[in-house]
This record gives structure tokens, C-alpha cells and sequence, in this order.
């Protein structure tokens, strides 16, 4: 089975990741998944017992992908599109940090983070029919000594909300990054290295 055109359908509500492919001058379809509500969520984003952060990322994403792939096919219409979906984490300590789940979970992930580092670590799958390939950037982030004060300002801002780590580099929170080891578009979720390599090994023509 032949790519049929150059874009691809991109399985993620991240804005973010929608911009970086843009930047690389990628045209893609939105899939959106579903992640709450009655209709119930198509990827169950709970770490497993003894996980570590890499092989939950990594299963996370190509669980996404095969579920943009299941979407893909009920609304395609019979055109043909690799489908691409990511997933980052923070490692702490090798501790998993996700999401936070409200104002009190996010002020106790920027304390446990401030001052230290950590690692940031984003899977990139990319599916077309039986095809999966595999990438993973990993980067290493020294955060500034954040005080009481600064915590609740920044998470008054709402942007702590969704994000892994509680955080968005691109925001307000750069302003708290002391150095970075590794990709700024990885620590952003979607590394573009590596989706350029993915995009190349399908035949997709990017930047």
C-alpha cells in the first residue's frame, strides 16, 4: 500500500505539536482521541507497577498511534495517511511526574523540581497499515530554586494545568530553566530530529 500524499494525520490535541510541525513545514489532519468523559478514554495513560519512564512513554505513544490509526479508519474515507503521535513525560529520581492533577498537585511537582534536575523524556511513533516505527529523545533540564511565592504566581497563570512536569518551556516557565541538555522541541513534545528521521523512513519530504 502506497502513501497516498504528503501529509500526515497527527493523533495528539497539543497545540504545541501542531506548531512544531508546521515549523517543519509538515501538513497534517488532526485526530483527536478520546481522553474523559462518558464516551471513556481510547489510551489508558496509567504507569504499570515497576515501569520505568522510557517504557511508559514509549507505550503510550504507540498505544496513541494505533488508536489514531482505529479513527483514521472510521473517518478517512479511504484516504490513505501515516498517522504520528508522541507522549512525554518527566523523570524525577526516575519517578514518573505526568500531568498535575489540580493547583495543590502542580505546587507540590514545581517544589520537588525546584532546584533540581531532571529528565524530560519524549516518544515519537509513526504507523502506516502494519508499519510502526519507534523514536525516543531524552533531555536533561536544571531548574532555578523557585520560592513559595513564585510557585503560586505561575500556577495563578493556568499554564502548570497541562502539562507534563507541570511546566511549558515555551511559556512563562522558561524564565525557571537554568540549562538544558538535549532537544528544546523534545522538552516541548515533539522532538524534530527524530520526526524528521520518522518522516524520511515513510517517504514524507520535510522541512
Amino acid at each position: 500500500m502506497a502513501i497516498s500524499e504528503r501529509k500526515i494525520f497527527l493523533a495528539s490535541r497539543s497545540p504545541r505539536r501542531r506548531e512544531l510541525l508546521r515549523q517543519i513545514g509538515v501538513g497534517h489532519e488532526l485526530l483527536v482521541l478520546r481522553d474523559a468523559g462518558n464516551r471513556g478514554t481510547d489510551v489508558d495513560e496509567t504507569p504499570h507497577d515497576g515501569e520505568t519512564p522510557r517504557d511508559y512513554v514509549l507505550r503510550v505513544a504507540i498505544a496513541k498511534t494505533k488508536a489514531g490509526l482505529l479513527v483514521a479508519a472510521r473517518r478517512a474515507g479511504g484516504i490513505v495517511k501515516p498517522v504520528l503521535a508522541a507522549d512525554t513525560t518527566i523523570a524525577l529520581d526516575s519517578i514518573i511526574i505526568g500531568k498535575p492533577d489540580d493547583a495543590e498537585d502542580a505546587t507540590r511537582i514545581l517544589q520537588a523540581l525546584s532546584g533540581r534536575s531532571h529528565v524530560v523524556i519524549t516518544a515519537v511513533v509513526m504507523a502506516f497499515a502494519e508499519r510502526i516505527e519507534t523514536r525516543v529523545s531524552e533531555s536533561n533540564v536544571m531548574m532555578s530554586t523557585l520560592d513559595d511565592g513564585l510557585i503560586r504566581r505561575y500556577i495563578a497563570t493556568g499554564e502548570p494545568m497541562d502539562k507534563a512536569g507541570a511546566y511549558a518551556v515555551q511559556g512563562r516557565a522558561a524564565a525557571f530553566i537554568s540549562r538544558i541538555e538535549g532537544s528544546y522541541s523534545g522538552i516541548m513534545g515533539l522532538p524534530l530530529a527524530e520526526t524528521v528521521e520518522l518522516l524520511a523512513a515513510f517517504n514524507i519530504e520535510s522541512v
